[in-house]
């Protein structure tokens, strides 16, 4: 999975883009009660378990994507 791709799954899941401070961008959706912390990378291939971390973060499953 790409960067451009994990952002579009917070994206559709309610998550919003908060702050954004040189490639580290942070998304919080309302009623989440934490901010998700993406390194992001563009085309870069996202590592598996850099991945799996940042859906855990968001509450994400695995099958809700």
């Amino acid at each position: 999975m790409r960067f451009s791709e994990l952002v579009r799954i917070l994206e559709q899941n309610g998550f919003r883009l908060w702050k954004e401070k040189g490639s580290i961008r942070y998304y919080t959706k309302p009623g989440h009660p934490r901010l998700v912390r993406i390194d992001f990378h563009g085309a870069k291939e996202v590592p598996t378990g850099t991945c799996h971390a940042i859906l855990k973060a968001a509450g994400i499953k695995k099958g809700e994507q």
